[in-house]
């Protein structure tokens, strides 16, 4: 995932370095006419205010995380659910879970709290740590350049998550948890937007308003808050909408493993992992955690891409984002028997260019 999203991002943020940034509007123009990246901001909106009301969910159904609930399962089989889909009632909208009888719906909207905000909290760090030292790298001298180059290098090519788990391992119990995890993945994966900002920087530094700074004498750190920054915002946002499904789907992971949140806080992969047994008896207790981390990861990735081309809408959408629009012009035009400028095949003349090469001969 990493080394996919250093690659797109790197292609899609060539064009920005030359041109000055896109305004607000502008974006916003362009992102609202693409439906799947707005359907995936809504869902990550409705999962966002799911988390934020958590507590008035939970009270809202009469229940908690923590509760047990012996009465509501079958004890001479193991402790499966009474009654169908996992216990569904009244008192509990999801059913409960397995063996212990906890309250389902509760656990599952105080679980997508963890996994954003660890997610959420992992971005932000890598965003910070990379922007710096990726503007430490490009401004420095050659023997600072080449330092962090290899420092970042090494962070970039190492393996993550067994690094992760190593720490993880070794960290005493009463450290918080979700804490920890936010630490971890966002001291470890910061290589990535450390090398895009490098290379952004070192292409920023030749272009003329950047030379007339530093003749004027602003030193490097406030040619780098006044000319450099403003211009890093499209690559550097693109980057990190696309960290964030990344870092959601490593929370549940680790959790899974059972090296991340451990009980009784409720996480999506923690639930995922003690589902792990009961598939056969309860498939509901795996569906629903599995389904609504996939919708999530699913709805960043989607938005991330339709940020991506609306901050430079010069660099086709891999995943097909918001091409109705363009699909229907190119259909009139053909019903029309016109080929416009913006449909026309690159390389391709338009109907205008083939009669004058036929008068002129060229």
């Amino acid at each position: 995932m990493t080394v996919e999203a250093l690659s797109a991002a790197e292609g899609g943020t060539d064009a920005v370095a030359s041109a000055p940034p896109s305004g607000a509007r502008q974006v916003w123009r362009r992102l609202r006419g693409q439906r799947a990246a707005l359907a995936g901001g809504a869902v990550i909106a409705l999962f966002v205010l799911v988390a934020a009301a958590a507590p008035l969910l939970a009270a809202l159904e009469g229940q908690d995380t923590t509760s047990y609930h012996a009465g509501l399962v079958d004890s001479a089989s193991g402790g499966v659910p009474l009654g169908t889909f996992g216990g569904v009632s009244g008192s509990h909208w999801l059913g409960v879970e397995p063996g212990t009888g906890r309250d389902l719906f509760a656990r599952l909207v105080y679980g997508s709290r963890i996994s954003l905000i660890v997610a959420f909290g992992a971005t932000v760090l890598q965003v910070l740590l990379g922007v710096l030292l990726g503007l430490a790298a490009g401004l420095g001298n050659r023997f600072l350049d080449g330092l962090l180059s290899r420092i970042t290098d090494v962070f970039v090519t190492m393996p993550a998550l067994i690094f992760a788990i190593a720490l993880l391992a070794v960290v005493p119990d009463g450290f918080p948890r979700p804490v920890l995890l936010m630490l971890v993945l966002g001291l470890l994966a910061w290589g990535g937007i450390a090398k895009i900002v490098r290379a952004q920087v070192l292409t920023l530094k030749s272009l003329d308003y950047v030379a007339a700074s530093r003749l004027g004498g602003s030193g490097p750190w406030r040619t780098a808050r006044r000319e450099l920054l403003p211009a890093l915002v499209a690559p550097v946002v693109t980057y990190a909408a696309i960290l964030l499904p990344s870092n959601i789907v490593s929370e549940a992971g680790l959790s899974f493993l059972g090296i991340g949140v451990t009980p009784p806080t409720p996480s999506w992969g923690q639930m995922l992992s003690s589902a792990s047994t009961w598939y056969q008896a309860d498939s509901a207790y795996v569906l629903l955690p599995a389904v609504l981390l996939f919708v999530t990861v699913l709805a960043f990735t989607v938005f991330a891409d339709g940020v991506r081309t609306a901050l430079d809408p010069r660099v086709a959408s891999r995943l097909g984002v918001g091409t109705g629009r363009r699909k229907q012009a190119k259909a009139d035009a053909g019903s029309s028997g016109t080929v416009s400028p913006e449909t026309a095949a690159p390389g391709t003349a338009g109907p205008d260019a083939a009669s004058r090469e036929a008068v002129t001969g060229e």
